[in-house]
């Protein structure tokens, strides 16, 4: 006649375990910019190192998440920042909204992917850069030709073909026109930058909001040409869709997927794993699935349809220059060429 009540008390006790398990567990909020298609591989990579900490992404574009941060600096709500472009997190760091910390792996990275701060505010993981996407069915119908240069873009046979991000929402497009001002000059909206995307404002069908939607919106034949990045570029191509990669020859924009603690977490041990866990080789094999460059050298697997040569053709970037200029580029931007945004 006791069983049951030993049942009772032995249920009683299984369901205070399982409460103190759950209790155990230790879940960050983490802003990210990052493909939603490649959340899933580093969230079961990180947690089959760390299976006590669980990991709640908010997600947007880079240009969204940067604002929603800068918004919420006085009352921080993020406890790690992770594939935002290190450009948002130079400007982060300016504002003095990050922690310092120098993950386990820090001296396998390469310098020129990480802030060069002792110890530094952010790290690289990979780079992504831009890719044209042309799509050549459409191109075919329309007697359009294939560019090989940015400057092949701004001629009148592609008006009305073109779609890229806004650089205000979209860290591609951030990249495209920080880019297009190094290549060919700033001069405070005066420079030779500034008159190419003049010119190729005439043939822009719309501004999107995503860097990964100018290479959706080819790939469906909306567009005959979306300027995009190279992950999207090659998954798209990957899945069929009827798109060639293009590399313009002049030189491509980039930025690094990155990664920094916030600061003001009350998650700090926690975050520092997922920092040490994000810098690790384990870590860069997956991002190299994805991506051409990882911060750690030789991890990265060749891709295809991005060429051998790919590094070689970055243009040269300076984040802390990049993040300091962000706000005027991005009003003169916006002033000019605004209109053709997608509505939100």
């Amino acid at each position: 006649m006791r069983i049951p009540g030993l049942l009772a008390l032995a249920g009683a006790a299984l369901a205070l375990s399982l409460a103190a398990s759950a209790q155990t567990k230790t879940t960050l909020l983490v802003y990210t910019a990052l493909e939603t298609d490649q959340l899933k591989a580093y969230q079961e990579g990180f947690n089959k190192a760390h299976p006590d900490i669980e990991i709640k992404w908010v997600r947007d574009s880079t240009g969204i998440i940067t604002a929603k941060l800068l918004a919420e600096k006085a009352n921080p709500q993020a406890d790690a920042v992770m594939g935002v472009a290190a450009s948002s997190l130079a400007l982060l760091d300016k504002n003095g909204m990050l922690e310092p910390y120098r993950p386990l792996n820090f001296d396998a990275l390469m310098s020129k992917y990480v802030d060069k701060k002792n110890p530094p505010a952010w790290f690289g993981m990979d780079v992504w850069g831009a890719t044209v996407c042309f799509n050549t069915v459409e191109a075919k119908k329309k007697n359009i030709p294939k560019p090989e240069t940015w400057k092949d873009l701004i001629k009148p046979v592609y008006k009305g073909q073109v779609v890229m991000p806004n650089p205000a929402s979209s860290g591609t497009g951030y990249f495209d026109v920080t880019a297009w001002l190094t290549l060919f000059g700033d001069d405070n909206g005066k420079g030779g930058g500034w008159k190419y995307m003049d010119a190729l404002h005439e043939n822009i069908g719309q501004y999107t909001h995503s860097g990964s939607k100018p290479c959706n919106m080819a790939s469906a034949g909306e567009y005959v040409v979306g300027i995009s990045f190279e992950y999207r570029a090659n998954a798209n191509k990957a899945k069929g869709a009827p798109i060639d990669l293009v590399f313009p020859k002049e030189g491509l924009g980039w930025d690094l997927e990155a990664f920094a603690i916030h600061k003001g977490t009350k998650k700090l041990d926690a975050v520092k794993k997922l920092a040490d866990w994000a810098s690790s080789k384990d870590a860069m094999l997956l991002y190299g699935k994805n991506f051409a460059i990882t911060a750690q050298p030789g991890v990265a697997q060749p891709l295809a349809n991005v060429p051998a040569d790919y590094e070689a053709r970055l243009v040269k970037m300076d984040f802390a220059v990049a993040a300091a200029n962000r706000e005027r580029v991005l009003a003169e931007w916006t002033k000019r060429y605004n209109a053709k945004s997608e509505k939100r």
